[in-house]
């Protein structure tokens, strides 16, 4: 990996702390905010599979859902939908105690259906480039017009 000659100052996304970035592809300040970094975005990926999971074995027929299979299917904290029906905004039945069935079309009116972050994201077809010698910069070109040295430029080539 190509070390830039010049600085780049970039604040870490984890820790918010400002580094210099010793290459372009440099986000984290430290081998610890990376490894950080990685576990919440696996950790993440692993509690929309499991609410997905909990949708997907659903019946579609039920007229009344717990307070999980609401939180997994409306994506509205748990807190939220105890408030809602502590203000009597959605009616609820309780057939044991301690266990609490929401209406599932009034919360169809309150709530849209919970949008998967992980297919929001559509991955961009690869796209051919043109090499035509107009259609390209030299190491000059590129050197004069971000005022680098030709050979930070090669290096990162």
């Amino acid at each position: 990996m190509a070390v830039a000659k010049y600085k780049i100052v970039r604040k870490c996304p984890v820790c918010g702390e400002e580094f210099f970035a010793r290459t372009l592809e440099s986000w984290y300040c430290s081998p610890k905010c990376s490894k950080v970094a990685w576990k919440r975005k696996h950790d993440e990926e692993k509690r929309q599979l499991e609410l997905d999971k909990i949708v997907s074995n659903m019946p579609k027929s039920k007229e009344y859902i717990s307070i999980t299979e609401a939180y997994a299917m409306f994506g509205a904290s748990r807190s939220t939908i105890y408030r809602l029906i502590y203000m009597k905004k959605i009616s609820f039945i309780e057939p044991e105690k301690g266990i609490r069935l929401v209406c599932k079309g009034e919360l169809m009116n309150l709530f849209p259906l919970r949008q998967s972050p992980l297919d929001t994201k559509p991955r961009k077809p690869v796209t051919m480039y043109r090499m035509e010698p107009e259609d390209c910069y030299t190491i000059g070109e590129i050197s004069k017009k971000f005022h680098l040295d030709d050979s930070t430029v090669y290096a990162h080539i």
